[in-house]
C-alpha cells in the first residue's frame, strides 16, 4: 500500500487529487486561476468539501474563466447565491469577480500570471523536507510577502494561509512529507 499525507482520507476524491494535482508544479494561468478561486471559497471550510463542489463551481464560474468572471454583474452574482451546488457567500463571490479584474491587470504587467507569481521563488519549486504534519506550516515568510503583494494589487481574500495552500497545490513548494510516495515523484 502507498504512503500518503498525513491529511489525505480514504476518499477517493481526495486520493485522486493528491496522487495527480496536489504539488505539481503549475504554469498555466487557467489553472492557477482555477485554484486561487477554489482557494478563497475554501477559507474556513475543509478542502473536501471544495473538491466535492470543484465541478458545480466549474459550471457556475464559466469554466473559470477570469474574462467573463471578470464581467459578471449583480444579477449574476444574484444567481450564484442561489446555486446551492456551491459555497454561497457573498464576499467571497464578489471577492472572485474582483480577483479576475486584479489576475488580468496582472497579465497585463507581467505578460501572465504565471511569470508574475513564480518569480517568488525564483521560478522553481521549492522543496521542503517536512517528516509530520507539526512541521508543514500554514504560512511562511514567503506566503506573507506574496499575500501582501497580491492586497496591493487589489486581490481580496488571499491571506497568508490562503497564499500558502495555494503554494502547495500549484506546486511551488513541494510539501508532501518525505515518507509519501509522491516527495520524490513532484
Amino acid at each position: 500500500m502507498k504512503k500518503r499525507c498525513f491529511w489525505v482520507s480514504d476518499d477517493p476524491l481526495y486520493i485522486a487529487y493528491h496522487d495527480e494535482e496536489w504539488g505539481v508544479p503549475v504554469y498555466d494561468d487557467d489553472t492557477l486561476f482555477e485554484f486561487l478561486i477554489l482557494e478563497t471559497f475554501q477559507a474556513g471550510l475543509s478542502w473536501i468539501t471544495i473538491l466535492k463542489k470543484r465541478e458545480n463551481f466549474r459550471e457556475a464560474f464559466n469554466q473559470f474563466d477570469y474574462k467573463k468572471i471578470a464581467k459578471y454583474n449583480d444579477d449574476k452574482c444574484q444567481e450564484l447565491l442561489n446555486n446551492a451546488g456551491i459555497i454561497r457567500n457573498k464576499l467571497k463571490i464578489k471577492a472572485t469577480i474582483t480577483n479576475a479584474q486584479a489576475f488580468m491587470k496582472v497579465q497585463e504587467e507581467f505578460g501572465s500570471f504565471s511569470e508574475y507569481i513564480w518569480v517568488f521563488c525564483n521560478s522553481k519549486p521549492i522543496k521542503n523536507s517536512f517528516k509530520n504534519k507539526e512541521e508543514v506550516p500554514a504560512t511562511t515568510e514567503l506566503s506573507d510577502k506574496i499575500s501582501k503583494d497580491l492586497k496591493k494589487r487589489g486581490f481580496k481574500f488571499v491571506g497568508s494561509t490562503v497564499i500558502y495552500a495555494h503554494m502547495q497545490a500549484t506546486g511551488m513548494v513541494n510539501d508532501h512529507t518525505v515518507d509519501c510516495f509522491r516527495y520524490n515523484e513532484v
